[in-house]
């Protein structure tokens, strides 16, 4: 899912949602008083019709199991090994090559105007989405309803994105009752939230909206957009695997996502050979559990910009093997 990060929301036990969440909407979400609260902003900071805000709060349904599967997203629960398998596959690479050739000039416009790979791209909505074929079965109106009102540890966050939510609706004229996504709200090919929808969906196909939930010429600029806006760097490398290994307590093992250390670091250390990266150029190390035992990984300023779509090593991982197997398959000749 996107541009956001839900792997690292409070882990508790689904049961204890249903203790912890407001008395289920016997009357429906507009009449409780979080309702009826996002009712008097929507009408008074947005200048919303009062009684079509009540209309949509009364139709929402909680949703339990988006409960159950917010408290354990795959980013927590598997293993590198486990979670690659998912992904990189070959189904998924045959397919991704076919989507690239289908859409070449798009993927060929967002490459120029953005400076983010085609086969990048292409790998976050294969991930996301199998290309457009999996998005979602949840009306998202349920889910940030439901994530809003009755899951406290992100209760404020998945609120906003209800106000986002609606907001974006009204704006590119679709029925929120309508629009179907993921458990977290995320919807489209590319699986942005709502408030990544408002900032970084585009249209570009130039027919007056920006729809990249059934549209995959407006999700494909719509996703390199996203890249840019949060600072890809063409041309750079994303990640490398080196040879050494370290253990877990190494403090060249760092825990933040961005990457902290330099390339002159880790060359101290005694690891590599490296990328032709100067020393000032900064970097993280990172160790995955493989099929065939640990794996160090040196991770640049562009894998983590792919956190900023998920945040999770394994999920930008996965874009950058991805990426690189539609690579691979596509221009045969320079492998």
């Amino acid at each position: 899912m996107t541009a956001v990060c839900f792997s690292g929301f409070t882990r508790i036990a689904p049961f204890l949602f249903v203790v912890l969440a407001s008395v289920t909407q016997a009357q429906g979400y507009d009449a409780t008083p979080e309702g009826q609260a996002l009712i008097k902003e929507m009408v008074t900071k947005y200048g919303y019709d009062q009684g079509k805000v009540e209309v949509l709060l009364s139709q929402a349904t909680r949703i339990d199991r988006i409960l159950e599967s917010i408290s354990r997203p795959a980013e927590k629960t598997l293993t590198w090994h486990e979670y690659r398998k998912i992904f990189i596959k070959p189904e998924r690479v045959e397919r991704g090559v076919a989507f690239l050739k289908e859409y070449d000039e798009a993927f060929a416009r967002a490459e120029s105007e953005f400076g983010v790979p085609a086969t990048v791209i292409a790998a976050i909505i294969g991930v996301e989405t199998w290309y457009g074929n999996y998005t979602g079965n949840y009306r998202v109106m349920d889910a940030l309803a439901t994530l809003a009102f009755d899951y406290p540890p992100r209760s404020r966050f998945f609120r906003s994105e209800l106000v986002q939510y609606l907001l974006m609706t009204r704006e590119q004229g679709f029925d929120p009752l309508h629009i179907k996504g993921s458990y977290a709200g995320a919807m489209g090919y590319g699986q942005f939230i709502a408030s990544s929808y408002r900032n970084f969906a585009i249209d570009f196909d130039d027919d007056g909206v920006a729809d990249i939930l059934s549209n995959p010429v407006d999700a494909i600029g719509s996703v390199a957009n996203y890249f840019s806006a949060h600072h890809w760097r063409e041309g750079e490398p994303v990640a490398e695997r080196l040879e050494d290994h370290l253990p877990m307590d190494s403090p060249l093992l760092t825990r933040e996502l961005k990457p902290k250390l330099t390339v002159a670091d880790y060359r101290a250390a005694g690891l590599g050979p490296m990328l032709a990266r100067g020393d000032d150029a900064l970097a993280r190390a990172i160790m995955l559990q493989g099929s065939d035992g640990p794996e160090l990984w040196l991770t640049y300023h562009n894998f983590y910009v792919i956190t900023r779509y998920n945040h999770s090593h394994l999920y930008a991982m996965a874009v950058f093997q991805l990426a690189d197997e539609l690579n691979k398959h596509r221009n045969p000749d320079r492998w």
